[in-house]
């Protein structure tokens, strides 16, 4: 007996043509599903990523090779501080210590220095030097050196 009249007229769907046409869409869904998730997983990473690029402004152009070579050596508990032309001197207005921290003042705001972003070596230059990192959540302290405040 056929189900033809509960059809409504209509012939009857093979159940494997179903089948295959169902597994077809649900593999296009999955597939795209995966690429966007592969997108927005590439862009969150781009995103999170810190802009912290190497940069040569000049600022310490008439360094000694010693003096660079000390400056390029200095690490703080966070790693290597990069360079001289990735730090910027300090004023003494825009650094202090605050209830046994250092902050220094970046853009206009002020900002606490990690405790092991504080380099700890002798200051050979005498003024203070910040190593601020620019990511997506804001300013970050890479290493802090403190100057000598005269």
């Amino acid at each position: 007996m056929s189900n033809w009249i509960d059809s409504g007229g209509l012939a009857p769907h093979q159940c494997s043509d179903a089948h295959s046409k169902t597994n077809s869409r649900i593999h296009n869904v999955a597939r795209r599903r995966a690429s966007l998730q592969i997108t927005c997983a590439s862009l969150l990473i781009a995103l999170a990523s810190p802009s912290g690029h190497a940069r040569d402004r000049g600022q310490f152009g008439n360094s000694t090779p010693e003096m660079r070579a000390w400056f390029e050596g200095l690490r703080s508990g966070k790693g290597p501080c990069c360079s001289d032309a990735d730090g910027s001197v300090v004023s003494d207005v825009d650094w202090e210590t605050h209830q046994g921290h250092y902050r220094v003042r970046i853009e206009g705001q002020w900002v606490d220095v990690p405790d092991d972003a504080v380099i700890t070596e002798p200051n050979r230059i005498g003024r203070a030097m910040v190593w601020p990192i620019h990511g997506y959540l804001g300013v970050t302290i890479r290493c802090f050196m403190p100057g000598s405040m005269t």
